[in-house]
């Protein structure tokens, strides 16, 4: 069996969890807002809970996940309640023409959130086609963090389909989440600083 190239890359460290905020009060909303309607751009995914039955119609997003440079905000969406503080920050920062959301494979994000939410993001950058240099293939955050920071960005599958409806999240989920998003901002710097050739 060929080991990958970049199973050989050294890890990507990711966002600490100190830096991760869940909201979930108002006033955690309102502080939330604050900082991000400040940014330029914004580290954006979404997290929905997996379907396995066949013809079983997704909920999500379950959780909204927006970064500046310095932290990563997460919105549940999953209860009534949760979507109601959450749509307090996520309509009017998702809907902003002045701030660009970048992230990776948004198709389904965006679909999700119009129909759950009823928000219609503007200004939104799809990193996976963006970042495509003649590739038939749309990039992924991992090949990404491969390429321009020559390290490993690890995807638990086993995360990836956890729960993301649950009302405790684990920190490995909120991990997972936040480094979603902060990577997408990350990689977006680095490529606007260093463009190709």
């Amino acid at each position: 069996m060929t080991v990958a190239p970049e199973e050989l890359l050294p890890p990507y460290a990711g966002i600490g969890m100190a830096d991760v905020r869940l909201i979930r009060t108002e006033a955690e909303a309102a502080a939330a807002l604050a900082a991000l309607l400040k940014a330029d751009v914004l580290g954006f995914d979404t997290e929905s809970k997996p379907t396995f039955a066949k013809g079983e119609v997704s909920t999500g997003p379950h959780l909204v996940q927006l970064a500046t440079d310095e932290l990563a905000y997460l919105f549940q969406t999953a209860t009534p309640a949760g979507s109601a503080t959450a749509l307090t920050v996520l309509k009017p920062v998702l809907e902003s023409e002045r701030i660009l959301k970048v992230g990776f494979g948004l198709g389904d994000d965006l679909r999700r959130l119009r129909a759950k939410l009823g928000i219609e993001p503007q200004n939104v950058l799809d990193l996976s086609t963006a970042l495509r240099r003649g590739e038939r293939n749309a990039l992924g955050a991992k090949s990404a963090v491969a390429r321009f920071f020559g390290q490993r960005l690890q995807k638990s599958r086993r995360i990836t389909t956890t729960n993301w409806a649950l009302p405790r999240l684990s920190d490995k989920q909120m991990q997972y989440a936040a480094d979603d998003a902060h990577v997408a901002l990350r990689i977006y710097r680095y490529w606007r600083a260093n463009p190709p050739a």
